[in-house]
């Protein structure tokens, strides 16, 4: 069965379901947020904190790590991908479990890793050493870049999908913001580097304490055929009626228990997989690079008052992330995802055209990009969960994320390398190019899923 076909038994199945429902049985459209909702969201959120403080604390600290370890280039640049390539392989490989053995187990687990290799920072005084913790982190933080936002967008009620999958970016903003703030403002040498280090895993264990107890999705257990234990923590953890919960049932089992992977490729699903990765990468190549390696990018462009520069943009992101969940609900995923790789490429291509110019000048586009990327980044955790149906979300999901973070390791390890031979012209341009492929393919193969109906929008 192919995920085109998959979509339409679900969708007669919600509608079977909706002419069974008790009238005042409560629907997708009205389902309040429970303090269920909150405790999943906000263990959600906080994991999207972690990643975001994770990612960011490195480049904090990489300059004071490069003088105290004698990193070279590339050493640099490996270190800077580290987590990032641990997050391909934790998406690609766990996004498959998590369809297979459930969401809930990945969930907790996978946070058990990221506090224990976060703490173990502290002690990490070789290059190697920190590479493969990193590669921990990023590995677990992938797990949860997978069956994060798959088992949020199956609890939760679908009138609310769109901004809370989107705010998860903002969070995830929120705490690469911090990061870079402390990297900025606090004396960075070779023992207060390794502290910085560290505390990423004080977020992380208190995300970890939170998820103990989080039931396993209904969605999956009745697709599965287990559809007491799915019924059971409908009522009692989602409150519903008898009839509500067996409307949801009807459209979850009414889709395959574990499709094969094969089906992500399959006739009716490929081009919203391969848009998925397309638009991704494009969007988060250049995105990780720039942030990573900020510092660095200031210098070579010769921006006077770096660290105020750098305090300014940084704020920028945070706003631009908050203030971007508004157009991705109201403008719906298409018109959103084209417009606003249209401003990223002008923005960069503005750069790479005016990098020999003034600090002002330059600091107009870069502001504008920081402000516009932020905003645009709140669909990468809302299209990918929208272009999959149950049966291959976590798989789907975990393809995307594990792709792009492809994208994204190499950008992270060829900036450095590009700015040191090319300079800051050449290296704003060819990532200039990265986000017109962006903006091309969303024009041709981008979805509005703004309105799709997942197995979970009928009454949970």
């Amino acid at each position: 069965m192919d995920a085109e076909a998959v979509d339409t038994e679900a969708a007669d199945a919600r509608r079977a379901g909706k002419r069974e429902a008790a009238p005042g049985s409560g629907s997708a459209s009205t389902e309040p947020l429970t303090g269920f909702h909150i405790r999943v969201t906000a263990t959600t959120f906080g994991a999207n904190f972690s990643d975001g403080y994770a990612l960011g604390v490195i480049g904090a600290v990489l300059p004071a790590l490069g003088e105290t370890m004698r990193l070279s280039g590339v050493w640099q640049g490996l270190l800077g991908a580290s987590a990032l390539i641990g997050l391909f392989f934790g998406s690609i490989l766990l996004g498959r479990v998590a369809d297979v053995i459930g969401r809930q187990k990945l969930y907790l687990y996978n946070f058990v890793l990221i506090a224990v290799a976060s703490a173990a920072q502290f002690w990490a005084h070789s290059p190697l050493v920190l590479f493969l913790l990193r590669l921990a982190i990023g590995f677990g933080l992938g797990a949860d870049y997978a069956v994060g936002p798959t088992l949020l967008s199956e609890f939760v009620p679908g009138r609310l999908r769109g901004v809370l999958l989107g705010s998860l970016t903002v969070l995830w903003t929120v705490g690469y913001v911090l990061a870079n703030i402390l990297g900025t403002y606090i004396p960075i040498n070779g023992t207060t580097a390794y502290w910085l280090l560290a505390s990423g895993a004080v977020p992380a264990l208190l995300v970890l304490l939170l998820r103990i107890g989080i039931p396993e999705s209904p969605s999956w257990l009745a697709a599965r055929g287990r559809s007491a234990e799915a019924a059971r923590i409908r009522r009692t953890y989602l409150g519903q009626s008898e009839a509500t919960a067996a409307a949801a049932e009807a459209a979850a089992a009414a889709q395959p228990p574990a499709a094969r992977y094969r089906e992500l490729f399959a006739r009716g699903q490929a081009t919203k997989t391969w848009f998925g990765v397309i638009f991704y990468s494009a969007q988060v190549l250049p995105y990780f690079a720039i942030y990573t390696f900020m510092p660095q990018i200031l210098a070579t462009l010769n921006i006077s008052g770096a660290d105020t520069q750098n305090l300014v943009l940084n704020l920028a992101l945070l706003l631009g992330g908050v203030i971007g969940l508004w157009p991705v609900q109201r403008l719906g995923r298409r018109p959103f995802t084209i417009g606003t790789f249209a401003i990223l490429t002008l923005c960069l291509g503005a750069m790479a055209v005016l990098s020999d110019g003034s600090s002002g000048a330059l600091m107009v586009p870069f502001l504008i990009y920081t402000f516009v990327m932020a905003g645009a980044s709140t669909i990468t955790q809302v299209y990918p969960a929208e272009l999959f149906p149950t049966a291959l979300r976590g798989s789907g999901v975990g393809f995307l994320n594990g792709t792009s973070r492809v994208a994204s390791a190499v950008g992270t390890f060829v900036l450095p390398v590009s700015l040191g031979h090319f300079g800051a012209g050449w290296s704003m341009g060819w990532m200039a190019l990265v986000l017109l492929l962006g903006t091309a393919v969303s024009l041709v193969w981008a979805p509005e899923t703004r309105d799709t109906l997942t197995a979970e929008d009928l009454p949970h």
